[in-house]
């Protein structure tokens, strides 16, 4: 897909109305810090759109990015959130459900993970939620540019291992400093916006 036109339509916070859009919609969820600004800015070739912290918890708000007129690509606030509290982590996290719950255009949730590592219990919870939910994510390992290509098959098992990932499931290397996986991610951004419209 080619961007004409890009636009931070909506943000809600913990205590806005969720809109219900017209447009399918696909959402982009990690823990905190796992790349997924870095990701967003990236895939739309924008440097400062999403914006990128050291800290943690930098995303704090559902943000809509309306791209072209034909789908939004949708910022979940990270979980995980080491510097925040946990009465406030469970409010970011009701709202992320809410969301989940209740979006009509929502098709698709792609789950970050760092490729460096096996996945947390957190992300195998987050996953699972997912899955209960009627998703199937697909995975994108995010930092690849970090591990090198011998052992890149083993850090993948890992991931689908740990995860337990339906099978079929995609994951998708991607690194924000060579672009890796940047071409592959949006062939599936543009199969779900011509073969699942609303």
């Amino acid at each position: 897909m080619v961007i004409q036109s890009l636009e931070l339509e909506t943000v809600c916070g913990i205590t806005s109305q969720l809109p219900q859009n017209d447009k399918i919609e696909m959402a982009f969820w990690g823990r905190s810090n796992v790349g997924k600004s870095s990701l967003i800015n990236t895939l739309l070739n924008r440097k400062g759109l999403a914006r990128i912290s050291s800290q943690p918890g930098k995303t704090q708000t559902i943000n809509y990015y309306n791209i072209n007129d034909r789908c939004y690509m949708v910022d979940l606030p990270g979980y995980g959130y080491a510097k925040v509290s946990r009465e406030t982590a469970a409010k970011w996290m009701k709202m992320i459900e809410k969301y989940l719950d209740t979006s009509q255009a929502l098709r698709v949730v792609f789950l970050l993970v760092d490729i460096r590592h096996e996945p947390s219990e957190k992300d195998v919870s987050m996953y699972r939620m997912l899955v209960s939910k009627g998703f199937n994510p697909l995975i994108i390992a995010t930092k690849a540019d970090k591990v090198s290509r011998n052992t890149r098959n083993k850090h993948i098992s890992a991931i689908q291992n740990k995860l337990r990932l339906v099978e079929g499931t995609p994951v998708l290397p991607f690194s924000a400093q060579s672009r890796e996986g940047k071409d592959e991610i949006w062939e599936y951004i543009d199969y779900f916006v011509k073969e699942m419209q609303l």
